[in-house]
């Protein structure tokens, strides 16, 4: 799928000391607007804008998916693009490490990155996905999903792309199967994560 430029950072549990935070950055940038201040102002609003964005990533990060049974789950973390958190794009990702075994999957969502339209291209055309080596189509309830399988790597990819602009996707190393990553896909709640990545 490809790095998105970014540093990685532990998601918070960003709460209301933050939002008091972010409404004295807005009056106190609003201040400085009024009396024409306007490099000071600037300043105040962008650091309001990614303290909240700081709270939806937060939000975001609860549609993640519990560990499947049998299998450990990372503290979700996010990257932000160089464009902006989410002007332009955010990965947020979470690491699955199996319990008794050597099995891991990451499991990464992408909204807004200019990178998604090229994936988008693959998913709108059923011959081009059909083309893909040890690739097929599989259900996520109503939605339609590729998955990539590597037996002789034990490798498995499941990507699902939302409206066009969300990409949601598990890649697993050291599997017996595609199974659990498909599953760890079809458990993310995607009602929620519409919700949250909403415009």
């Amino acid at each position: 799928m490809g790095a998105l430029l970014g540093t990685g950072f532990l998601m918070s549990a960003a709460g209301p000391a933050l939002a008091d935070e972010i409404q004295e950055q807005i009056e106190l940038g609003l201040e400085l607007y009024q009396a024409q201040d306007y490099g000071a102002a600037i300043t105040e609003l962008e650091f309001a804008i990614n303290d909240m964005r700081k709270l939806l990533s937060d939000r975001i990060a609860d549609t993640f998916p519990a560990a499947p049974a049998g299998w450990t789950a990372a503290v979700v973390e996010s990257q932000s693009g160089a464009g902006g958190m989410f002007g332009g794009g955010t990965m947020l990702q979470r690491t699955y490490t199996q319990d008794d075994g050597n099995g891991q999957l990451e499991a990464s969502l992408v909204v807004d990155s200019p990178m998604i339209q090229g994936i988008a291209v693959l998913f709108n055309n059923p011959a081009m996905m059909a083309a893909q080596p040890n690739t097929e189509r599989v259900r996520i309830g109503r939605e339609s999903a590729m998955l990539k399988w590597e037996p002789n790597r034990s490798q498995a990819e499941a990507t699902l792309l939302l409206d066009g602009r969300i990409m949601m996707q598990v890649k697993g190393r050291n599997l017996e199967s595609s199974d659990v990553a498909v599953e760890l896909l079809r458990n993310w709640d995607l009602r929620a994560v519409r919700e949250e990545t909403a415009r």
